[in-house]
């Protein structure tokens, strides 16, 4: 009976609905580094984006599709990235040869027509884009309810 509460307890805890992550990084087979924002996009309007990272106290604009503003906005790593607009929602920026630039700890930041969303990653731990690493990364909790259920049903 106690083990029972405890399982079901657990469970219960774990499958409360948590905000969803709006940013993930992940190292692309082809050594690329794929940045996701999945900051939903305002309908019948042209969304701008912009992606950045911060190393230490500096902040530089990697990609962006704001045309007004200082000249910062012209970056050296505009012409190693790509946007492409995710549907249903969100922009994903590939950045190559990125390596060199990358720091032991880069805040990666995005704006999407206004809102923010960032992450922060270490160097040496960015995970592959392979479906099995991101399914591991997102979906943890649930394999954790899963595993107690049956370690519940067949005790």
């Amino acid at each position: 009976m106690l083990k029972s509460l405890f399982v079901y307890g657990v469970l219960g805890v774990m499958l409360i609905p948590v905000k969803s992550q709006l940013m993930t990084v992940c190292m692309e087979e082809d050594e690329e580094l794929r940045v996701d924002c999945l900051i939903e996009n305002k309908p019948n309007i042209i969304n701008t984006y912009q992606f950045s990272w911060s190393i230490g106290v500096r902040q530089e604009i990697i990609n962006t599709n704001v045309s007004s503003g200082p000249a910062t906005h012209r970056s050296l790593l505009i012409n190693k990235s790509r946007v492409e607009e995710l549907e249903p929602v969100g922009y994903r920026m590939t950045l190559s040869d990125f390596r060199d630039k990358l720091s032991d700890n880069t805040t990666f930041l995005c704006n999407i027509s206004g809102q923010d969303a960032n992450i922060s990653v270490q160097k040496d731990n960015i995970l592959s884009c392979s479906a099995v690493s991101l399914l591991l990364k997102n979906s943890w909790s649930w394999m954790v309810c899963l595993l107690l259920f049956f370690y519940h049903t067949h005790s």
